[in-house]
């Protein structure tokens, strides 16, 4: 069975990674470094490890003021407060002048479980897509998080990158794995229809080819880490191979990534898509794999859709 480690996990142990690699490289918290994993870093680099507070807008504006002299900031809360809460001072003070900050968000989607509707961002895929320039990742594992922090890093520009609370299986640990911004990469190839996922989901879309697999339907699986800017080639050639899509996410259906594929199909390669994430309604308190099922966040799910998908063909 696969190792399980929860992505905000590798973002801590990343950080402390790189702070010896990049001297310039700082993290900034908001009073949950234990929660976010920062406190990592905080161990290592003391001198660069900045408490903010609970005062998320002030964050992303000090952060801001830190790039400004040649700082790489990585400005780390959970992704409610990152998107939500700081959202005009990431908006107008990030994103407007472009500046090179890091967004760590951690606690993005349903599985962060108890905490419920209040902590359980679904929106921020969607918030952050519509500013201009800014660069979205959503790792879909411990390795791809890791890979994924180096990349922002060497990076210039602002970047939101997504991590969750639960423990997911390490898919990515493989030889020849490479990390790529922009750059979708093919899981599994597949004649009938494809699948095209973004974090937890790729591993659940893995999962989802077995099942159709085993009722004679060749699925595809993508794994779109950044959605931002989003890889079209992989997605259009796809779509011209398969004639027929299903996007997976944790997040919200309204402007995430099913939206941005549905977007770009519509525009130059009209293809049945369907859309598997969290449809248009706040999420409730429970345990994090409990809520997966109740969302329907599922392998038996997802190829459901994907059949979905081929009648529409």
């Amino acid at each position: 069975m696969a190792e399980a480690v929860a992505t905000r996990e590798a973002y801590g142990k990343a950080l402390a990674e790189f702070g010896a690699k990049y001297d310039k490289l700082v993290v900034l918290d908001a009073d949950l470094a234990n929660a976010t994993k920062t406190d990592t870093f905080k161990k290592v680099f003391p001198d660069r490890h900045f408490d903010c507070g609970i005062a998320e807008a002030n964050m992303m504006c000090v952060a801001a003021g830190l790039s400004t002299a040649g700082y790489i900031p990585f400005a780390s809360t959970f992704a409610m407060f990152a998107s939500g809460r700081a959202f005009e001072q990431v908006r107008n003070s990030i994103g407007y002048p472009h500046l090179n900050v890091k967004i760590g968000a951690t606690h993005a989607g349903i599985t962060v479980g108890e905490d419920g509707a209040s902590h359980q961002c679904l929106e921020d895929i969607a918030l952050m897509r519509t500013i201009p320039g800014m660069t979205i990742i959503n790792p879909s594992d411990a390795v791809e998080a890791r890979a994924a922090v180096e990349a922002a890093i060497n990076y210039y520009g602002p970047v939101y990158m997504r991590f969750g609370r639960m423990a997911i299986p390490v898919i990515n640990d493989t030889p020849d794995y490479k990390f790529e911004l922009g750059r979708g990469i093919q899981m599994a190839d597949g004649k009938d229809v494809t699948v095209v996922a973004t974090g937890m989901m790729v591993e659940v879309a893995l999962r989802a080819r077995e099942l159709l697999a085993n009722e004679g339907i060749s699925a595809r699986v993508i794994n779109i880490h950044t959605i931002k800017p989003l890889d079209e080639e992989i997605i259009l050639r796809a779509a011209a191979e398969t004639g027929a899509i299903v996007t997976a996410e944790e997040a919200t259906v309204i402007g995430g990534l099913g939206g941005a594929v549905a977007e770009l199909l519509s525009e130059k390669r009209p293809t049945p898509v369907v859309k598997l994430g969290i449809n248009d309604v706040f999420g409730k308190s429970g345990p994090a794999k409990e809520l997966v099922t109740l969302f329907g966040l599922t392998a038996e799910n997802v190829a459901a859709k994907a059949k979905a998908a081929i009648s529409l063909k």
